[in-house]
């Protein structure tokens, strides 16, 4: 019996070890396409899809940045819609609900970002604080402004992830826990919504991890001037 709506992300399975986390890993270990003699129909569409990943963000980055910038990003994208999407199976539990997962994702890439630009374009780092044509007066509080809002970069990107995949699973979760008591007449509106929320949730899969991918990938084109 569940103590409380939100213990279907609890991610203890264990009393020491927490073997739910190995879900995130999961499809890694499906994922074989260099053991097949012809690459198989799903490796060709992947390898289109990252392609075009490449090239925007390959645009984003700037035409001076250097071989290879665009495969962390893409590898990023990947981890993470993987992980959306196993969330969805029922019994699997979703890893990117949670702070843990989201937050080693944003804050290493982030910092990675600041030290790289403080230490090699020092001078375009403190320009990019203030906006071009800002009055002298509002320039003190635009330098605040925009440090405050570099700092908590990190924390918005996992935030904006966990709070997105953990909203339409307790939607669907609260759904669920109704039909025990229910009519059929409100039986068949609950299954037709919940399917209606698991296409939405399915969408918000892939947005999600596409708009993580991007925000970092335009915080990297910062640090560096074009």
């Amino acid at each position: 019996m569940m103590t409380n709506l939100f213990s279907v992300f609890d991610p203890s399975s264990m009393i020491f070890v927490s073997l739910n986390w190995i879900s995130s890993l999961i499809v890694l270990m499906i994922l074989t396409p260099m053991f097949w003699v012809t690459p198989n129909k799903f490796f060709l569409s992947t390898l289109k899809i990252c392609k075009k990943l490449h090239d925007e963000f390959k645009m984003l980055l700037g035409p001076h940045s250097s071989v290879g910038s665009t495969i962390p990003f893409i590898s990023l994208l990947m981890f993470i819609l993987m992980n959306n999407f196993m969330g969805l199976f029922p019994y699997i539990f979703t890893a990117s609900s949670h702070m843990v997962l989201t937050l080693t994702l944003s804050l290493p890439l982030w910092l990675s970002f600041m030290m790289y630009g403080w230490l090699n374009y020092t001078k375009h780092m403190f320009a990019h604080l203030v906006p071009q044509s800002t009055p002298n007066l509002l320039m003190p509080f635009m330098v605040l402004i925009e440090s405050i809002s570099n700092v908590i970069r990190p924390l918005t990107l996992a935030v904006r992830l966990m709070a997105n995949m953990v909203a339409g699973h307790l939607l669907m979760t609260l759904l669920g826990n109704q039909t025990a008591a229910a009519s059929n007449l409100i039986l068949a509106s609950l299954i037709l919504t919940q399917i209606l929320l698991l296409t939405l949730e399915s969408a918000v899969a892939m947005i999600q991890s596409y708009v993580f991918a991007v925000l970092s990938t335009l915080y990297a084109s910062e640090i560096t001037p074009h």
